[in-house]
């Protein structure tokens, strides 16, 4: 179908007890037999997920049908995740059963937002009998947000009541309202079967949960981080050069192997999604779990068609007791494909028991404690731009950019920007621009008190320090200032600080306003001691220790005045620690300039000025620096002025 037809996509998942008539009942509705092994057909049930379509008037329908045995729950849950729609299948001859109930809790655990009940094998039971098991059905609905949902009497075998389940299944469908939404987000492939065919290589399959699949795609298989290219698509067995959200699937890839690929991965828009181990997540605990959630816990973690051992603890320090909601961490042992807002099943290892399910609230979730969590927990509690607030507040100075806001809600970066936009517009946003690849970042006002709070404070005590300093090295101040993420938007916080007259930024140092760095009258006289100390000793004078030593003067003041007469380049720093005086080089590079060579080796060097290796090497880095000299090989030639 083209993109623009008016078709209303819906995906059907039966649910229901083992040997109630799922697959025969999709069967008779679609012709289409969804046991495609041999082991379903010749131990007849259905193993592993299966697959038909139907399509009426402006409604495509897709069917999921899953196995009833408690053994494959797992790979029943694969294919429920991905359902726009229920069929609960239950037998009239024998009624309500264990995994009636369990498929019927992970259906409301998942939020379907629409479904039926099909009592089949009516040809089987008297009328008193059936009417029993519609009472029994419908006592055991009003537990669940399925308390509403017509019943219907059917029967595979002589096509009685057909008719009129498929009415009630296009009414159901079309009164689904979010297919748009999820076609204009971005593609989200997640892979239930994984396969090779000889001659068309790798083959996936799975329900377009948003987005749309064209062929020569180029997208990301998550987790993995591997490039996949969509070489063709089939939709129902029809070849298609597109599907759209709310289809059920078919890629065929290049650029990886079927060892690549396998179920609980997901086919992205490249960029679009990241993955995590960490989640924070709101989880109703089933009445009938077995025990209360308290400290941490083994849980098999089902999202779509993943399915991950991981460990959760409830953020209340009191126990999450059975039938009760509360907020939980999940750490897990393998990366998932999340985003704020997915449901998820949780069932326990051993013995495998479903115990409750919930919604993501923080795919990337970082614990906290204190009044980071509570502020975590307000937030959450709140729509989407309270969320989005708290996203790049928890970011702190280094701020958050539109694309990484939109991987964590699963939206096109458009439809993020226009909710950041409105947040800007009422001032609880700040945009910048952050250079060197960041891009633009999103900061809360607040940020830049902070920066300022920090900057004068750290000014204030580089100065305490080195009262007499030209200026704090800039380098120096912006690691000082900007710790972390903070320092990308360092160019940023300076230009904002010295706007505001906060600081100045002078090159490559910074100050404070009108701050002055004179000599005192005691300084100024140990200054010219020291100028004096080291233009006695010519190009071998006595190291600042030893002067310090024979002036009697204390270290920090003397090391103050030493740089502040570095600062000023009246005393250079050499290679190897070495201080010498300026007016000393001076004259040295006079000297050079009349002795008429050409070039000069060390051991010349050496001889000419009197020099031990330990001046002699240092003092001709620093001639071949400043340009005076230039060593070719094992010599240096004068460059004459």
């Amino acid at each position: 179908m083209p993109r623009d037809s008016p078709l209303r996509r819906v995906v059907v998942g039966t649910a229901g007890h083992i040997d109630h008539g799922k697959t025969t009942l999709v069967e008779a509705l679609t012709g289409i037999d969804c046991d495609r092994w041999q082991e379903e057909k010749s131990r007849g049930i259905t193993i592993d997920l299966g697959f038909a379509h139907l399509i009426e008037e402006d409604v495509q329908l897709g069917f999921v049908d899953v196995p009833g045995h408690e053994r494959f729950v797992h790979n029943a849950l694969a294919g429920l995740g991905g359902i726009d729609l229920m069929i609960l299948v239950v037998a009239a001859d024998e009624g309500i059963k264990p995994q009636t109930r369990e498929h019927l809790a992970i259906c409301s655990l998942l939020r379907i937002s629409a479904g039926l009940v099909a009592l089949t094998k009516i040809d089987l039971v008297d009328d008193d009998l059936l009417e029993l098991a519609e009472l029994e059905l419908a006592e055991e609905l009003q537990k669940t947000p399925f308390a509403e949902v017509p019943i219907l009497r059917v029967s595979s075998r002589t096509g009685e009541g057909l008719p009129e389940l498929r009415s009630a299944l296009l009414v159901q469908a079309r009164s689904l309202g979010h297919e748009q939404q999820r076609v204009e987000r971005p593609t989200r492939l997640p892979i239930d079967r994984a396969f090779h065919l000889r001659g068309l290589g790798v083959l996936t399959t799975g329900t377009l949960a948003s987005g749309q699949l064209r062929q020569q795609d180029t997208l990301t298989l998550l987790p993995g981080n591997r490039e996949a290219r969509v070489r063709s698509i089939q939709v129902h067995g029809e070849e298609r050069s597109e599907a759209c959200a709310g289809e059920r699937t078919s890629a065929q890839l290049t650029g990886v192997t079927l060892a690549d690929v396998h179920r609980g991965m997901q086919l992205t828009t490249p960029d679009s999604f990241a993955v995590s181990r960490s989640l924070l997540a709101r989880i109703e605990l089933l009445p009938e779990a077995p025990a209360a959630i308290a400290g941490l816990q083994e849980v098999r973690f089902h999202l779509y068609s993943s399915e991950i051992l991981g460990r959760i603890r409830a953020v209340d320090p009191s126990p999450l007791e059975p039938g009760q909601t509360g907020i939980v961490e999940i750490r897990l042992r393998r990366p998932v494909v999340a985003v704020y807002g997915d449901r998820f099943i949780l069932r326990r290892p051993s013995p495998q028991v479903t115990i409750g399910g919930g919604e993501v609230l923080d795919p990337y979730w970082r614990r906290r404690g204190g009044a980071d969590l509570r502020d975590a927990l307000s937030a959450f509690a709140g729509d989407r731009e309270t969320v989005a607030l708290f996203w790049i507040g928890a970011a702190g100075e280094g701020g958050l950019g539109t694309r990484d806001l939109a991987r964590r809600f699963g939206e096109n970066s458009n439809v993020v920007e226009k909710v950041l936009a409105a947040l800007q517009a009422s001032q609880k946003l700040v945009e910048v621009e952050a250079g060197q690849g960041h891009g633009r970042r999103w900061l809360l006002p607040r940020f830049y008190e902070a920066v300022e709070v920090r900057a004068k404070r750290v000014l204030r005590e580089y100065f305490a320090r080195q009262r007499l300093s030209k200026g704090m090295p800039k380098a120096e101040a912006v690691r000082a200032m900007f710790p972390g993420r903070a320092k990308r938007l360092g160019g940023h916080y300076l230009e904002w600080l010295a706007a505001r007259k906060m600081l100045v930024v002078q090159g490559d140092r910074i100050n404070l306003p009108g701050r002055g760095d004179e000599l005192t009258q005691e300084e100024s006289q140990l200054s010219r001691s020291i100028l004096t100390a080291l233009e006695s000793g010519g190009l071998t004078p006595p190291a600042p220790t030893e002067i310090c030593r024979q002036l009697g003067a204390k270290k920090q003041i003397f090391d103050g005045v030493l740089r502040f007469l570095h600062e000023r380049r009246k005393v250079v720093r050499l290679p190897a620690g070495l201080f010498i005086a300026a007016s000393t080089l001076d004259r040295l590079a006079n000297d050079l300039q009349a002795t008429g060579w050409q070039s000069f080796g060390v051991g010349q060097f050496k001889e000419r000025f009197a020099l031990t290796r330990k001046w002699a090497i240092p003092l001709l880095e620093h001639l071949d620096a400043t340009g005076l000299t230039q060593r070719v090989g094992s010599e240096r030639k004068i460059n004459r002025r």
